[in-house]
C-alpha cells in the first residue's frame, strides 16, 4: 500500500470529508461541504488547501519540513509522502485545514482556492 493510499484510507473515515474527483482534473479529492481540502495526484504527491492565513501562521514550520513545498501566493501546500511520518504530518495539516475552512468558508456556490499546486511544484526525491 502506498503512502497516499494509507492517507486516503485514514481520511475517508473522517466524518467531515467526502470523496470525489479533484477539481483540477487530476486525481482524487476529499472535500467538505464548502470546498475541496485534499487532492491526491499520485501515490506520493498530495495538495492540501490550507488557506493563506493558515500558511502564514505555520510558515516557519512548513518551510523546514522536507515533505512540504510552498508556492508563493497559493492557498495550497504540496505534501510529498515518503514514509509514515509524512502521512502523520498530512493528517495534522488536514486537521488545521478543516479548522481554517470553518473560520472562513467559501461563499455559497463557490469553491474557494480551486486552483491547487498541481504542475506548479516539482518534487525531487529525497536522498
Amino acid at each position: 500500500m502506498t503512502p497516499a493510499q494509507r492517507a486516503i484510507e485514514r481520511l475517508q473515515a473522517w466524518p467531515d470529508l467526502s470523496s470525489g474527483p479533484a477539481g483540477c482534473g487530476t486525481g482524487r479529492a476529499l472535500r467538505t461541504v464548502h470546498s475541496e481540502i485534499v487532492h491526491f495526484h499520485s501515490d506520493r504527491d498530495v495538495d492540501l488547501h490550507l488557506t493563506v492565513p493558515a500558511i502564514r501562521r505555520l510558515r516557519d514550520d512548513l518551510q523546514v519540513s522536507t515533505a512540504i513545498r510552498l508556492v508563493p501566493d497559493s492557498d495550497w501546500v504540496t505534501v510529498h509522502l515518503d514514509c509514515d511520518t509524512d502521512v502523520d504530518l498530512l493528517m495534522s495539516l488536514v486537521s488545521a485545514a478543516l479548522k481554517a475552512h470553518q473560520q472562513r468558508p467559501a461563499p455559497a456556490g463557490q469553491s474557494a482556492g480551486k486552483t491547487c499546486n498541481f504542475r506548479r511544484v516539482t518534487v525531487l526525491p529525497r536522498g
